[in-house]
């Protein structure tokens, strides 16, 4: 049985939240509602009560040191703001500043709300300090209109407070060593241009973020990443393949090395000291190889040693060829993503993978890179060795 905390701000997605505290309730679970002003315009206060089977607490701080969880459904955009600066005008953003466990949270706001740069950097402050976000979904509003801000359902945002509940420090994983790389690197082309990628980082630091959530030991060799660093984590910047071959060959030892970063195949063998002025003739430049990192750490793991690979490639051929990496490079799990897709992968916050390892594979349907990470972690905990 946990005790669980459920904040409701303000919005009409607020009449969920009796269906969540029913299941928790359902489940055993000892649940304590806290409504914003906001909030009791859209729910009230004596309904959740009555489904929490608790009144709403008079005084916040005799329930921060027994509370497992704090889960804010739904999360208004206000609130949203709040939280990220650290504003603490009313009784939920004063627990939410005071509170030591995990925090949950399930926006949901108009679509253009949600798309305005304004929130997507106070999300990603909130990530950055391990606060846990359900969705939002891709829906109907309440202004009749279709698109991102809808609240997830309450059992999915039940089940993710219960994947965090069951993943506090863990013992498996307690002292471990991990070593993830995460973004793409940059190959000079001159002193100014550059051969890159799309990749932001975000789901190598939603590995990184989860791993030290467990009890982990953490390292992330991160090329060209504009993110906050994950709580809890050493952070090593670079810039090219070379460099980043470097630093981690420096720390091959890890108990488990997670290869996220998308590190470049080839780059410019001559690239120009100054910037090249422009003019009418074609620019003809020659590429060379860069060393496989991965195949190379593959022939260099040591007995026990766990190590993860993604492969980003196309439909199905990629798929088959994702399949035959994991054996030539001596992996033991790859994660498959198809670029071909816009709506996962590169530059965006959710994905979908398929986890090929030595016992078959896995298909880890469309959702949150934070939650890719769990089931990530969860296929690589069978394979590391007895601690």
């Amino acid at each position: 049985m946990a005790h669980v905390i459920i904040g409701v701000t303000g919005g009409v997605a607020a009449y969920k939240s009796g269906e969540i505290v029913r299941l928790f309730v359902k489940a055993g679970d000892d649940v304590t509602p806290l409504l914003t002003k906001g909030a009791e315009r859209f729910i009230g206060t004596r309904t959740l009560e009555a489904l929490a089977r608790r009144p709403a607490p008079d005084d916040l701080y005799p329930h921060l040191a027994d509370a497992d969880l704090l889960l804010i459904a739904p999360l208004s955009a206000n609130t949203l703001a709040k939280l990220a600066t650290g504003i603490a005008d009313n009784v939920l953003t004063q627990l939410a500043l005071a509170f030591p466990g995990p925090i949950v949270a399930a926006p949901a706001m108009n679509t253009r709300m949600w798309e305005h740069a304004a929130t997507q950097h106070n999300v990603e402050l909130l990530v950055g300090r391990g606060v846990r976000l359900v969705g939002p979904a891709v829906g109907e509003l309440a202004e009749g209109e279709v698109g991102a801000g809808r609240m997830s359902e309450p059992s999915e945002i039940v089940d993710v407070c219960r994947s965090v509940l069951g993943r506090s420090v863990d013992d498996e994983w307690r002292g471990r060593s991990v070593l993830v790389t995460a973004g793409g690197t940059r190959e000079a082309l001159d002193s100014v241009r550059y051969f890159g990628n799309r990749s932001s980082g975000r789901m190598g630091y939603a590995v990184a973020a989860e791993a030290a959530r467990r009890g982990a030991t953490v390292t992330v060799i991160a090329a060209n990443v504009s993110l906050p660093p994950p709580p809890g984590v050493e952070v090593v910047e670079v810039a090219s393949a070379a460099e980043l071959a470097e630093e981690t060959f420096a720390r091959e030892r890890a108990d488990l090395i997670v290869m996220a970063a998308a590190v470049a195949d080839y780059r410019p063998s001559s690239p120009g000291q100054q910037k090249k002025k422009k003019d009418d003739a074609a620019w003809t430049v020659t590429l060379e190889r860069t060393e496989d990192v991965l195949m190379e750490l593959g022939r260099r793991r040591r007995p026990g040693q766990v190590l993860v690979g993604f492969a980003a490639d196309e439909g199905e051929p990629g798929l088959a060829a994702a399949r035959e990496k994991r054996q030539r490079k001596n992996v033991n799990l790859i994660a498959f993503n198809d670029v071909s897709r816009n709506d996962v992968g590169f530059d965006v916050d959710e994905n979908e993978l398929v986890l090929i390892g030595p016992e078959g594979e896995t298909h880890v349907r469309k959702r949150s890179k934070e939650d890719c990470a769990v089931a990530i972690l969860d296929c690589v905990a069978p394979l590391l060795a007895p601690s």
